[in-house]
């Protein structure tokens, strides 16, 4: 089933995606540039301020497969109106809240709400779509994540400083709001899966390219979030610390340079569009284990944005192609195999950098992408297939 007509693209309804996508990822990273001032009305440390990015990532870890499961025979549109809703409220109390516990709480709601948006989020944009064009859909539906990263974040962080962080809350409270009423007008409905046709979770893991492909995520998200997460102190190495915000701004516009190319040519090409995301990224990890040149490490941070620009999309429309009618549940399976490799990069790399320092993480993340190229390497016929369907 389709809204669009052969050889379109329906862009109004995905553009609404794309901001659902932007808002869950600027309402899950935007505390982390606003930890003083939140501490500061919370009169608590910075670091426990900062478990309001950790009860988010919670929340969605522990909702997406559950929930997914639970609602897989709802309609599509009102579960994705609900999902929204959960930021309205989620960001509203956090704006208004006087209690850190109460806001643990909306934080932690608004991680259930992620679950299931980002569960939906794929398989919807791909049903909206002709056959043709589903993984250009998906990349446009993703493309808020490295807008949200890359833009969202320091202009809320700016705004932030200079109206207060409950202000910054309520604007993407209102946001969400207001996505409301574009979802209900503009994005079409969709029935959920019939009972008769629901594939157990465990037949969805056990379909051909299902494994691997969230194998290869799990690596590669893996890799990506031991570096990301401890970029500052990689980049002190080149003698860069004190330009850590311009670097990552480099890092977020190669990432969007990155989602634009992959929707060109994902539905086409996708086995080599992934081929060279993760072997972009190799090199790039290379160059930061070897070099201390600035300009070398500059370089490899554009690289490793642009190869990890499009990253999602390929994920994603491998997974939904590999996965078919039960490509919501797969998907499921995604944000949380996403969520435990970012949990898994900070931890693994929290414990490397105390022991060995940040010259250790270019090469562990080697480790850790060499086992993920080879199995895209065997995965040709099923999850990163040469030929597409």
């Amino acid at each position: 089933m389709t809204t669009s007509s052969p050889g379109r693209l329906p862009l109004g309804g995905l553009l609404a995606l794309a901001l659902a996508s932007f808002i869950t990822v600027l309402t899950e990273a935007l505390p982390a540039g606003l930890l003083p001032g939140i501490a500061a009305v919370f009169d608590i440390p910075e670091a426990l301020a900062g478990q309001m990015v950790t009860v988010y990532a919670a929340g969605s870890l522990l909702a997406a497969v559950p929930v997914t499961l639970a609602t897989r025979g709802l309609r599509r549109r009102p579960l994705l109106l609900v999902s929204v809703a959960g930021f309205v409220l989620a960001n509203g109390i956090t704006a208004i809240s006087g209690s850190f516990i109460l806001t643990l709480v909306a934080r932690f709601a608004a991680g259930v709400a992620a679950g299931v948006l980002w569960a939906l989020l794929a398989g919807y944009a791909a049903r909206m779509a002709p056959d043709a064009l589903r993984g250009r859909a998906i990349a446009i539906a993703m493309a808020g994540t490295p807008l949200a990263l890359s833009l969202g974040v320091p202009a809320g962080t700016f705004l932030g400083g200079i109206i207060g962080w409950r202000a910054s809350f309520a604007l993407m409270s209102l946001g969400a709001a207001l996505l409301m009423v574009w979802i209900r007008l503009g994005v079409p409905d969709f029935p959920g899966e019939p009972a008769g046709r629901r594939v157990p979770a465990s037949r969805v893991l056990a379909l051909p390219g299902v494994a691997g492909v969230l194998a290869v995520m799990m690596l590669y998200v893996l890799a990506h979030n031991l570096l990301y997460t401890y970029i500052a102190p990689l980049l002190a190495l080149a003698g860069l610390g004190a330009r850590v915000d311009l670097v990552l701004a480099v890092f977020g516009l190669a990432a969007i340079l990155g989602i634009w190319a992959t929707g060109l040519v994902v539905d086409r090409h996708l086995r080599r569009a992934m081929q060279l995301s993760l072997w972009g990224f190799v090199l790039s990890a290379v160059l930061l284990a070897a070099g201390s040149d600035a300009a070398v490490v500059v370089a490899a941070i554009g690289l490793w944005g642009l190869a990890f620009g499009g990253a999602a999309t390929l994920f994603q429309t491998a997974l939904a192609r590999a996965a078919g009618p039960a490509a919501d549940i797969a998907q499921s399976m995604l944000v949380t195999g996403w969520n435990l490799a970012i949990a898994g990069g900070g931890l693994v790399g929290g414990l490397l950098l105390d022991l060995r320092g940040p010259d250790v993480l270019g090469p562990v993340a080697l480790v850790l992408l060499l086992p993920a190229a080879a199995i895209l390497a065997g995965a040709r016929r099923h999850g990163f297939p040469a030929a597409m369907r």
